[in-house]
């Protein structure tokens, strides 16, 4: 301990500038690009610690598990029944950390709305049914370090 006192010392006396870890860039998407996003349902950033998505679905989809990513998903417009919990049926990798299936038995069903935010646990299967599209929502998906359990 008294030798970090004294290299910090030594710095602090020298004029050596401890070095702050650099700071995170700001991300701006242009409104433009959001609206153009949002007519084709695409990712708008994904890096390894998040993912913000400007999502389009016209039909319900395939149900899924993440198994490290927590959805964090805002209703724009349109209406859908997004089940969760329950089983995934049939559900297969389809990529790292992401399993898809046809359906869920069992499971909570929703109505959503404009307006609403619903966050899915990473872990949780989940399954957007009964798609009276087209259906707008941010998803923004937030990456654990290790999969849910």
């Amino acid at each position: 301990m008294r030798r970090t006192w004294i290299a910090l010392g030594i710095c602090f006396a020298s004029g050596v500038a401890l070095a702050a870890p650099p700071a995170p860039e700001v991300t701006v998407i242009a409104a433009a690009a959001v609206r153009a996003a949002f007519a084709k349902g695409m990712p708008l950033v994904e890096n390894d610690r998040y993912k913000i998505h400007a999502s389009r679905r016209e039909a319900a989809g395939q149900a899924e598990v993440h198994t490290r990513d927590t959805d964090v998903i805002y209703v724009l417009e349109g209406s859908a029944t997004l089940v969760t919990g329950g089983t995934l049926i049939g559900g297969k990798p389809v990529a790292p950390d992401e399993i898809r299936g046809a359906s869920i038995a069992g499971g909570t069903a929703r109505a959503l709305v404009p307006g609403e935010v619903v966050v899915v646990p990473n872990g949780v299967p989940h399954w957007f049914r009964d798609v009276a599209g087209p259906v707008l929502y941010y998803v923004v998906k937030v990456t654990a370090a290790e999969p849910a359990r």
